[in-house]
């Protein structure tokens, strides 16, 4: 989760501010806003899990990394993107004299769940991909200033400011992913390029529709017209794991709902997720939650 120990956070007064709005679990919204004559810093911890995207609305600002050692200026009309899953990235930032920024921060589970509909089937930061740094900077567009604008000057009664934010939050991360005319420069930089991406997800889907009985990966490489080697890259890359991880993941989601809806036995569920033995199944399930489908079915009674 994002840190609590927060420290000198810009102070609330007629000249500068700081706002910030929880849209979701995993989904902030930072507003900063110095319109005073004197530079204001803001220190706040942010978790690894976290992309953040910086917007400077208005004036300059700078983030301060590694004690000082290393500074990222951002100007009016930029956005800067960062992402670094080996360690924390606070925000330590100084605000110049009569600037606006807007920060938006979400966890990349949450994030990926914004481009794939699996996102609860998967897990993002295994070993295989976990050194995956992001850093991009570039241009606010007029459409991107109008959102921003209406994030820092919204005049709205406060018991809708949280729905406000969540609609405007999706609205600026959407125009981000589109700011380009030619969507295969500016699509999702944790894609991998645009004319594998299809073959990529029909690979999945092939594993899900067949998960009882799935190809080997040699057959699944050849039915979706890759070599092994794209295969197994494009996937971690999209989907953040090895295929029959993600697989392993997908069927014991699936079974714990077959389980939950009470309508099959641990035989039966186990059977259709592509198990032989009930054994071997319950030493899935095992592995996946800590507990057997008998006792997690106790469990929700």
């Amino acid at each position: 989760m994002i840190g609590n120990n927060d420290k000198s956070p810009l102070k609330n007064n007629a000249v500068s501010s700081f706002d910030e709005t929880k849209v979701e679990d995993g989904f902030l919204v930072l507003v900063y806003k110095n319109d005073g004559s004197e530079t204001q810093s803001l220190l706040k911890e942010i978790h690894s899990d976290y992309i953040q995207f910086h917007f400077c609305v208005k004036g300059s600002s700078k983030f301060v990394f590694n004690e000082g050692r290393y500074v990222l200026n951002i100007l009016e009309e930029n956005s800067l993107l960062l992402y670094n899953p080996q360690r924390d990235l606070p925000i330590n930032l100084q605000v110049s004299p009569h600037s606006w920024m807007v920060s938006v921060l979400i966890s990349i589970k949450k994030f990926h769940g914004l481009f794939s509909q699996e996102a609860d089937y998967i897990s993002f930061l295994n070993e295989d991909n976990k050194d995956k740094k992001y850093y991009k900077d570039g241009g606010i567009t007029p459409s991107m200033a109008i959102v921003l604008n209406q994030l820092i000057n919204y005049n709205l009664n406060q018991s809708i400011k949280d729905l406000y934010f969540k609609g405007k939050a999706y609205e600026l991360l959407s125009l981000y992913f589109n700011r380009s005319e030619d969507a295969n420069i500016e699509q999702c930089p944790f894609l991998v390029d645009e004319t594998n991406v299809i073959k990529i997800r029909k690979a999945k889907d092939i594993i899900i529709n067949r998960m009882a009985e799935p190809p080997s990966l040699q057959e699944l490489a050849d039915e979706i017209g890759l070599n092994l080697k794209k295969l197994k890259e494009g996937f971690k890359q999209i989907y953040g794991d090895s295929v029959f991880s993600f697989l392993f993941d997908y069927k014991m989601e699936v079974a714990r709902k077959l389980l939950e809806s009470g309508e099959n036995n641990v035989n039966e569920v186990g059977l259709k997720v592509g198990y032989s033995t009930a054994s071997h199944f319950i030493a899935a399930f095992k592995k996946k939650y800590g507990t057997t489908p008998k006792k997690y079915l106790m469990s929700l009674n």
